[in-house]
């Protein structure tokens, strides 16, 4: 993160306050700033954040603030650093498959922990060429080819692994945040889902899953959709790779003494469950 030193501010905005019984406000710094523009947005969305807004919330002068991030851009690009340096990536390559499958769930909780800032890390990066992107925007990539290059796998398959990876997990936050129901309290599952208003004959399948469809599971959906990509990636791109959760050794294949035949797990999808 491009951290700049807090120095005193040149508008007096940091200036002890001379009014007496009154606390002192904080010193600011890129730190304090970007972490009082994502409680801000945490609490009431991306477009109540201006540098007006922010500057109200920091009891400063708005103007103050462009020594700390130059507008509402770099903003944004910083809440961003902010939430991912909080995602923890392994990079030994020890058991590959179990390290990001933690990953993917640690990064499941900072997404429902910060839903207002899911669309900047799904949308942000895109709209800038990589190398100019902000460097903790990066350090996922980064981390997770070490991973998968320290596990065994050829740089571009760890590329397509990292692809992959990626867009499932982008995929299923982005969906299980707009999980919704229409009256909570409704017993019937058609109809808290509206799936009532469904033609019956049109929707067959999705009327009669009606209750399956209600009883989501955000954890569980991210843990089987994780196994199947990660089963299928390693026999595509690792044929002596094994299924997610039986013990590897560094390169992705199995101990002596162990036969590698996929087993069945806690996470993979049972014959009664689509």
């Amino acid at each position: 993160m491009n951290s700049l030193a807090a120095d005193p501010d040149p508008t007096g905005n940091d200036a002890p306050d001379p009014t007496p019984g009154r606390a002192r406000r904080p010193r600011l710094s890129r730190e304090v700033v970007l972490a009082t523009a994502l409680a801000l947005v945490d609490a009431e969305g991306l477009e109540a954040l201006t540098m007006r807004r922010l500057g109200n919330e920091l009891d400063r002068d708005p103007m103050g603030l462009y020594r700390y991030a130059k507008n509402r851009a770099d903003l944004l690009d910083g809440i961003t650093e902010v939430v991912l340096n909080q995602l923890d990536i392994p990079t030994d390559g020890a058991d590959w498959q179990a390290q990001l499958r933690a990953t993917a769930h640690d990064f499941r909780r900072l997404a429902l922990a910060h839903p207002h800032v899911v669309p900047l890390l799904v949308t942000r990066p895109l709209s800038t060429p990589l190398g100019l992107r902000p460097l903790g925007t990066l350090r996922p990539l980064e981390n997770i080819l070490a991973l998968l290059i320290d596990a065994g796998f050829a740089p571009e398959d760890a590329l397509h692994v990292y692809r992959a990876y990626y867009g499932y997990l982008y995929g299923h936050i982005l969906n299980e945040l707009q999980e919704f129901v229409v009256d909570e309290q409704e017993n019937e599952d058609l109809l808290r889902l509206g799936l009532h208003r469904l033609p019956a004959r049109a929707f067959p399948r999705l009327r009669a899953m009606a209750a399956l469809l209600a009883d989501y599971d955000g954890a569980e959906e991210l843990d089987q959709g994780i196994t199947i990509l990660l089963g299928g990636l390693a026999a595509q791109l690792n044929p002596t790779a094994t299924a997610p959760g039986t013990p590897t050794g560094p390169t992705g294949n199995p101990p002596e003494g162990t036969s590698g035949e996929v087993a069945d797990s806690p996470g993979r999808s049972s014959p009664s469950h689509a």
